[in-house]
């Protein structure tokens, strides 16, 4: 397993992590979660440091930098994207961005391994972002696409079929259907993306080659009027 350190400040919180595996161990994870609206960019850095010390892990050790690429707060996600870009050129090594969505419903599978995620985030104006996706272990990619994420009035969401938990801020946003609601397994509007869960999903595309150049360090919007491409990748 390589050295993948995470970091995510697409929402209120500051978070960070690191994942690697020593010969004939189990997988090691070291993350730090905390609430820091308007100082992620005081906390992130600090955090970092914190998190590798804990682990004993220098930054020279790293083998690539997961970050949290969107969707999320605007200013937040570039943060991220800021900070990840940053050290992926001063270490040499490569990036791999990860759903924010994607990476909630790694978080929900650990609580209802049985159930899909519908995974929302609010996304103000009265929109939300949504993703729905099915978690398998066994899957290269871990986290697999259900209903691709997008942006849309709540009124807008499609129930998903089968059992599933309903995850994150948009199911808080008014007129968000309460059919889906009183349908879910579980409703969890408390639940933030966390970079534990983006290392995760990072390990899994990392181990398919999925990562990109540092230059192509970008946020990911999904509102039409914002004009960001989707991240390139090389192999």
């Amino acid at each position: 397993m390589p050295y993948l350190l995470a970091l995510d400040t697409s929402g209120k919180s500051c978070s960070v992590a690191l994942l690697y595996q020593q010969p004939g161990q189990v997988d090691q994870l070291f993350a730090l979660h905390e609430i820091a609206e308007r100082s992620h960019t005081q906390r992130l850095l600090p955090m970092v440091s914190e998190v590798l010390d804990q682990a004993g892990v220098k930054q020279q050790q790293l083998d690539a930098i997961v970050y949290g690429r969107g969707p999320g707060s605007f200013t937040g996600i570039r943060i991220a994207a800021g900070v990840a870009q940053g050290l992926s050129f001063g270490l040499d090594v490569p990036l791999i961005a990860v759903s924010t969505l994607a990476a909630m419903a790694v978080q929900a599978h650990e609580l209802y391994p049985n159930c899909i995620s519908l995974c929302t985030l609010d996304a103000r104006m009265n929109e939300v972002y949504a993703g729905v996706y099915s978690v398998d272990k066994s899957e290269p990619d871990l986290a697999l696409v259900v209903q691709a994420e997008q942006v849309l009035a709540p009124a807008n969401l499609s129930m998903p079929e089968g059992a599933y938990v309903l995850c994150g801020s948009g199911s808080e946003v008014p007129d968000f259907p309460a059919a889906i609601v009183d349908q879910a397994q579980c409703c969890l509007p408390e639940m933030e993306p966390q970079a534990a869960q983006m290392a995760m999903l990072g390990a899994a595309l990392f181990g398919q080659g999925k990562v990109s150049l540092p230059e192509h360090g970008l946020p990911v919007y999904l509102r039409d009027e914002v004009t960001w491409q989707k991240l390139p990748r090389y192999q």
